[in-house]
């Protein structure tokens, strides 16, 4: 009991940190209708739900800072466009879920990163990997804005860089993908973690087999990767993942507290 008193003022001083900052940072009307003509997966909303995307993009664009890299002009057009495709999945989770990281880094193009690994032998191998998007653990996130611009075309094909790099920022926190994950209390991690380790296997199986799949088969390299592409198909492409993998849709919905699929007008 003798608590309740401090966290009525917690939210009360976190009321009026978000009212100055949505009062720094307003979307306006033609900025944000350009971004929904550009990204329609975002105006599948219910109308209560587009008032709030809205509201936490103004709050992520004051939280978060942007740089811009090789030559990008960061505009407030590039900020709203990553900011509103990166809030989706917390929509009902809330910005406190990206606390652990401040810098996004948009680069035109995709990056060539150098990487290394030792085999079991203790040998070091080099290598470069081609990179549309990294989200490290602390931060900064790394973003293509070329893959970022075109993610209203790349939707039919379940493909979105932001949502992906932005669900390993998630996992990063909670272990979504791991053997420990932390939930809801309403949702057992037992449940959460079996369906996801299923899902993943049958899903690497059909890949090695060549079978088309509704997922980015990049997502058969590792359950990391799996619960990433799941995560933006579920988002801009629900109706085919819940076509392909009904019993994993079902879990996202109660994990993300919506329903792609079904929401909006």
């Amino acid at each position: 009991m003798g608590f309740g008193p401090l966290g009525w003022l917690g939210r009360q001083w976190q009321a009026r940190r978000d009212a100055a900052a949505l009062a720094r940072r307003p979307v306006p009307d033609d900025l944000w209708k350009r971004a929904l003509v550009r990204y329609p997966f975002l105006r599948r909303r219910s109308a209560e739900d587009a008032a709030e995307l809205r509201r936490l993009v103004s709050l992520f664009l004051d939280r978060k800072e942007f740089t811009a890299a090789g030559g990008v002009r960061l505009t407030d057009e590039i900020a709203v466009a990553v900011a509103a495709q990166a809030c989706l999945p917390v929509l009902h989770l809330g910005l406190a879920e990206y606390g652990s990281f401040v810098g996004i880094v948009l680069h035109p193009d995709q990056v060539l990163a150098r990487r290394s690994v030792a085999d079991e032998d203790g040998v070091v191998h080099e290598y470069e990997e081609l990179l549309s998007g990294e989200a490290m653990d602390g931060g900064p996130v790394m973003l293509s804005w070329r893959d970022v611009r075109s993610a209203g075309r790349s939707a039919a094909d379940a493909y979105n860089v932001v949502i992906h790099e932005f669900a390993h920022v998630l996992d990063q926190a909670r272990a979504l993908s791991g053997t420990s994950p932390r939930l809801p209390a309403d949702m057992p991690a037992r449940e959460w973690r079996d369906r996801l380790a299923r899902e993943y296997e049958a899903f690497a199986r059909r890949v090695d087999a060549g079978a088309d799949t509704a997922l980015d088969p990049y997502g058969a390299e590792a359950p990391e990767e799996f619960f990433a592409v799941a995560s933006e198909a579920f988002f801009v492409a629900p109706r085919a993942m819940k076509k392909e993998h009904p019993a994993l849709y079902g879990v996202f919905c109660r994990f993300y507290r919506q329903d792609p699929a079904e929401d909006g007008p």
